[in-house]
């Protein structure tokens, strides 16, 4: 990121709550049926045989699940914490540790990733970066599914499950996010809102789905 102290009090902040975090959310899922049904839309347009990222992974129940119904995935997350919490849940997943800016993957290595709630910690001028090396690591018609919080706030955390962090949450506009990803080389697909689970915190919420040009 830009903003090394930014970027660094991230990764502190996912550290602390790592474990907490995946106690807690390691089976989301299974009360989000809109969720499950664009991975599983996601994972039938997947080339076969080819790996699904799970880019800003945390402890990696997404790609968890998308192992279970016979994908390979690879989990990609800021946080050694929450690779080694994922990590000792979810043996079917290989994690590794890495950047949204700098991703430890080849290039075309992927025949389709997942994002969720991942560029909610980019600063702006960060994303086209990110979404530039989220096409790189794609193969040529792969697919990419984001996701983020709609609106133009900053929400600051400095208390997180009673411990102490320092993390930015950014909402952002689905039409900012649609010409960022067509900049970045994307043609956009699909694009989905819904609002707020029971258990969720109470924001609207968008879903993209993006193919690499």
């Amino acid at each position: 990121m830009g903003d090394h102290g930014h970027h660094n009090s991230v990764r502190r902040s996912y550290d602390t709550v790592a474990e907490e975090y995946t106690a807690r959310l390691h089976n989301e899922l299974a009360e989000k049926p809109l969720d499950r049904a664009l991975l599983a839309s996601l994972l039938e347009q997947t080339e076969p045989g080819t790996v699904i990222a799970d880019l800003g992974c945390g402890p990696g129940h997404v790609a968890a699940w998308l192992a279970a119904k016979g994908a390979r995935t690879v989990g990609v997350d800021l946080s050694a914490g929450m690779i080694e919490a994922g990590g000792r849940r979810f043996a079917q997943v290989e994690f590794r540790q890495g950047d949204l800016l700098e991703l430890p993957a080849e290039d075309g290595e992927f025949g389709s990733a997942v994002a969720f709630y991942t560029i909610i910690h980019l600063d702006p001028d960060d994303l086209h970066r990110a979404f530039g090396e989220a096409r790189r690591v794609l193969r040529p018609s792969g697919l990419l599914l984001l996701s983020f919080h709609i609106g133009d706030e900053v929400v600051h955390r400095d208390e997180w499950w009673g411990y102490g962090v320092d993390v930015d949450f950014r909402f952002f506009e689905p039409s900012y996010i649609t010409e960022l990803l067509e900049g970045a080389g994307f043609t956009v697909e699909m694009h989905m809102e819904r609002t707020h689970y029971a258990h969720e915190v109470a924001t609207r919420r968008a879903y993209l789905l993006a193919r690499r040009t």
